[in-house]
């Protein structure tokens, strides 16, 4: 009789991306979930602005809001994955864009396509734009959060090999390997759960509570979060296995950040030399 297996000296991230019984690739999933909790909270924050007149959106008009948020972050963070990370997969496959149970979302591309669909809310509703994306900057880490918790549980995005204590076995990240053999690596998605999630969103809700920068400097606030969320996420980069081929030495995501920090830092400039009137 063989004797069984040593256990394993690191947690096995075992979990499945849906929650209950599922049928082939149809079911509730968690990454889906984080979704609906993001755009939960974050239309619950909005009309929180509104009513205690912080916000130019009223909270009739949040539900409207939303919609265009909602679209921005699927449809940029989907074509943002492929155009950032996999142009070659859409060269090869353009159809592969339709293919959304195969996962793909960039956080990146997401911040451009919710960009985009602010310029329109603003054009169609007459609402300064630069108003529109410190108010929804306040707003977006509680959906990075969620985001990255889902990132978790699916086991993907996962961080590089190490041998800390709190490491976990990622058996998505070498799938022909037995598992005793799968090497431990960084939980980075909790790590950018906390730092682009928690710790984002108690700054930037401070910045937003206890100043008034949103009324006197438009687009500070955007600005600061830009920065903030590209220094965070840079750091993040550090743990994190690269998803993509480097871009000058540099993970994507890494890159993709710099040019973040340098709008943020543009939009805080400008919003220094031309406060509102």
């Amino acid at each position: 009789m063989n004797a069984p297996l040593a256990p394993l000296a690191y947690w096995v991230d075992n979990f499945g991306p849906f929650l209950g019984p599922h049928w082939g690739r149809i079911g509730v999933r968690y990454y889906g979930l984080s979704y609906v909790a993001g755009f939960l909270a974050g239309a619950w924050l909005l009309r929180r602005y509104a009513r205690a007149g912080r916000s130019l959106v009223s909270a009739e008009k949040v539900g409207d809001l939303m919609v265009w948020i909602v679209l921005g972050v699927l449809l940029g963070g989907r074509l943002g994955f492929f155009l950032l990370y996999q142009l070659g997969t859409l060269r090869e496959d353009p159809l592969a864009i339709l293919r959304v149970w195969d996962g793909g979302m960039s956080s990146h591309g997401g911040f451009l396509g919710v960009a985009a669909a602010l310029w329109f809310f603003s054009r169609s509703e007459k609402i300064p734009f630069l108003h529109l994306c410190d108010i929804t900057a306040s707003a977006a880490s509680i959906g990075l959060f969620f985001g990255r918790i889902a990132n978790f549980i699916n086991g993907e995005l996962w961080g590089k090999i190490t041998d800390v204590p709190w490491a976990v076995i990622f058996p998505r990240s070498e799938p022909d390997a037995p598992l005793y053999l799968v090497s431990p690596r960084h939980p980075s998605q909790l790590y950018e759960a906390g730092l682009e999630g928690l710790l984002l969103f108690a700054f930037i809700q401070l910045r937003f509570w206890r100043s008034d920068i949103v009324r006197k400097q438009p687009g500070r606030l955007g600005g600061e979060y830009l920065l903030a969320y590209a220094a965070v996420r840079i750091f993040g980069e550090l743990f994190r296995e690269p998803d993509a081929a480097l871009i000058l030495g540099l993970s994507r995501g890494t890159f993709y950040s710099v040019l973040m920090a340098a709008t943020g830092a543009f939009l805080v400039a400008r919003a220094i030399r031309r406060p509102a009137a």
